[in-house]
């Protein structure tokens, strides 16, 4: 299968690894009347960007280059130190929970997909790798470069909270599609510098962080009743 095909393929919002479950905390924000249509779902989606995209497509393409420039060894220590890092920079227990299970749900794809991909280099944490680092893996399996890479992971970030819109908000969809359109410039710019900020060291990688999101996220995790997963 072409790059390009393979790109897509993973930025598809029907992959089978769960994401149409989750909202990426736009369903709190919604229940706290902080997005109520599309102009602030358009600040909503900035928003996610500026932090968890950055964050989550820094840390996969810091997997892919892991996985693609290092022997056995070194890739497992290198994977379990992203691990470690992503791991602090999510401060809500419950955002933590969400991502190692994205993380597992990927990993059944993956599994399935590519099974020769390098999965026993992935750290053995109780509840499995964080999802960043799973998307990196699999990237770098298929042939997709670094910055293809943090594309994908970027793009995740925003387009799965924007289709949640449409069922929370009714929301017309093409012009929720609209609004996406006007967000690939900075999608792209997020992905680049992401991609960039791959070479540096774990503990270097970005911490933008989202104090907002994190009670968001804690709170939905007590709803009895609820739309999304997270």
């Amino acid at each position: 299968m072409a790059t390009s095909s393979l790109l897509l393929l993973l930025a598809d919002g029907r992959f089978p690894a769960g994401a149409h479950a989750h909202s990426g905390g736009l369903e709190a924000a919604v229940a706290a009347g902080r997005v109520t249509g599309l102009a602030s779902l358009e600040a909503f989606l900035a928003g996610r960007l500026a932090t968890a995209g950055l964050v989550g497509a820094a840390f996969a393409a810091a997997a892919h280059r892991a996985v693609t420039s290092a022997g056995p060894a070194v890739r497992g220590s290198t994977l379990a130190s992203l691990d470690a890092e992503l791991d602090a920079r999510t401060a809500a227990p419950a955002l933590r929970t969400v991502s190692r299970r994205q993380g597992r749900a990927l990993l059944r794809a993956g599994r399935a997909i590519w099974p020769e991909a390098p999965f026993d280099d992935l750290p053995a944490t109780p509840g499995g790798a964080h999802q960043p680092l799973v998307l990196g893996l699999l990237c770098a399996t298929a042939g997709l470069n670094r910055a293809e890479t943090a594309t994908v992971a970027a793009h995740g970030t925003v387009t799965g909270a924007a289709s949640a819109a449409v069922r929370l908000l009714g929301l017309d969809p093409y012009r929720v599609q609209a609004l996406l359109v006007g967000l690939a410039g900075r999608c792209d710019g997020t992905a680049a510098a992401a991609a960039r900020a791959a070479d540096d060291p774990p503990e270097w990688l970005p911490a933008a962080a989202a104090p907002l999101a994190d009670i968001h996220a804690e709170a939905h995790a007590t709803w009895e009743v609820r739309l999304f997963a997270s």
